[in-house]
């Protein structure tokens, strides 16, 4: 079975000429991830997606006239970014005016991703809701207040959709190798191996040399191996790319859990077969005790309000920590009245720590110039307002020893030099719910679009 992966994400795009050559080889499958949690907690909280509505048009326009054109199935997991009902929604919107605009008449599966707050907190009350680190306890609080709560859900529900018949399933947020898995699995392939192919295709090109998260990747499967190798002729798979892609994003090297169980990767070989391919075999497999899913939660914790500006006084930078320590130490004074858990006040100084911050190895950088990110986030926009615009006229004309200019401390970029940032939210859940079936929580719905032939 041959599985091709345009993208690392959907709306990432890829070169129609990687993706042209990919067709060449008559693919099985087009699946594709379209989310992930690393752009942080906003976008799952808000409802709202990290990909831009007009790429994700252009790669689906492409991606579904194959599709129609081939007649084999597509698959996206994760869909608008979180797999939320919103993000889903949205995505499903975009589908059905391409599926319109190019005359495909589809069968498409949505599956719903969201798990009600009353089973979470009914779960929590049971003790079938564990945290992915095993002290990491779950609030009541927390998951009362969240705005969107998603569980990944495996192969199983993917699975179930294309047995009905579905030609193109949407899913709302999805295990990553679960949409490359789930048609292999379905037709009798070995798990271990096609969730381990499923692994490393959802990031797509990220795998070759050199590695592009927007480029496209070609699986085979057999029935004891699979070959992994890009589709543009300028990239190659290696041994230690492909294997490096393995541990990417993994905390053991031999263990990679999923919903249901974990990948076993200690009798894995990787065989280099040319100069573009690579051959991957012996991964398995091990189911677990229970089936577990992974929950996903944000909830709103405020306002944001930021201003950026640059120093260049070697006197100041000398004496940066005493600075902002005096700064914010005014701040607290002046707002005295307001309780102190109502804002929080932060200094990210670029050039000293603002990345790694604690964990810095250098500890005595001697920069000519600094960067500093005022950022004030509260219960309301005006507060945090306040807070920032306050903190920086302080910043602006604090006096300290050895000063020699009093016109000011600070460059500006930009006027006006705050910024309302909006909503602020924090993941609120990264715990596992132990369920019975692994499709209970993922209901299916499907429809038909698009103009009849």
């Amino acid at each position: 079975m041959k599985i091709l992966s345009p993208t690392a994400i959907l709306g990432y795009g890829f070169p129609e000429e990687s993706f042209a050559l990919g067709l060449q080889r008559k693919p099985d499958v087009i699946a594709v991830d379209a989310g992930s949690s690393d752009p942080g907690p906003y976008y799952l909280g808000a409802g709202v997606s990290f990909t831009d509505r007009s790429a994700v048009m252009r790669d689906l326009t492409i991606i579904l006239k194959a599709a129609r054109d081939l007649d084999i199935p597509v698959l996206v997991g994760s869909a608008g970014g979180c797999g939320a009902s919103p993000h889903l929604a949205w995505t499903l919107d975009i589908v059905k005016e391409v599926c319109v605009s190019i005359g495909y008449h589809a069968k498409i599966a949505a599956i719903d991703a969201d798990v009600p707050r009353s089973s979470v907190l009914d779960a929590l009350s049971k003790g079938t809701l564990t945290g992915v680190i095993p002290e990491q306890e779950a609030a009541e609080k927390a998951i009362a207040e969240s705005t969107y709560i998603v569980g990944q859900m495996g192969e199983e529900p993917l699975m179930a959709a294309l047995e009905s018949g579905a030609r193109v399933v949407v899913a709302g947020r999805c295990y990553d190798p679960a949409v490359f898995a789930a048609l292999p699995i379905l037709q009798g392939f070995d798990r271990g191996l096609a969730l381990h192919l499923g692994k490393i295709l959802e990031c797509a090109a990220i795998a070759a040399l050199p590695g592009s998260g927007s480029d496209c990747m070609l699986g085979t499967l057999a029935a004891d191996h699979f070959v992994l190798e890009p589709t543009s002729p300028n990239r190659v798979c290696t041994v230690t790319s492909v294997a490096a892609h393995t541990l990417y994003e993994k905390s053991d090297p031999y263990m990679l859990p999923g919903p249901g169980g974990h990948l076993d990767l200690t009798e894995t070989r990787f065989e280099q077969l040319d100069a573009r391919r690579v051959k991957v075999s012996g991964s398995r497999f091990v189911p677990s005790d229970g089936y577990r899913i992974k929950l996903e939660g944000a909830r709103r914790v405020g306002y944001r309000t930021v201003s950026i500006a640059g120093v260049r006084d070697p006197v100041f930078i000398s004496r940066i920590d005493e600075i902002l320590a005096g700064v914010r130490a005014r701040v607290v004074d002046n707002f005295s009245h307001v309780a102190a858990d109502a804002y929080s006040l932060m200094f990210h100084v670029y050039g000293k720590n603002a990345v790694m911050g604690a964990l810095e190895p250098v500890r005595n950088p001697a920069p000519h110039e600094l960067g500093i990110v005022i950022e004030a986030v509260a219960q309301t926009q005006d507060l945090a307002n306040t807070i920032c615009s306050f903190t920086r006229s302080t910043a602006l004309h604090f006096g300290y020893e050895g000063r020699v200019s009093t016109a000011g401390n600070l460059a500006f970029p930009y006027s006006p030099s705050d910024f309302k940032g909006g909503e602020v939210y924090e993941f609120s859940l990264y715990h596992l719910l132990e369920v019975a079936d692994p499709t209970s929580l993922f209901p299916i719905r499907t429809f038909v679009v698009g103009d009849a032939p």
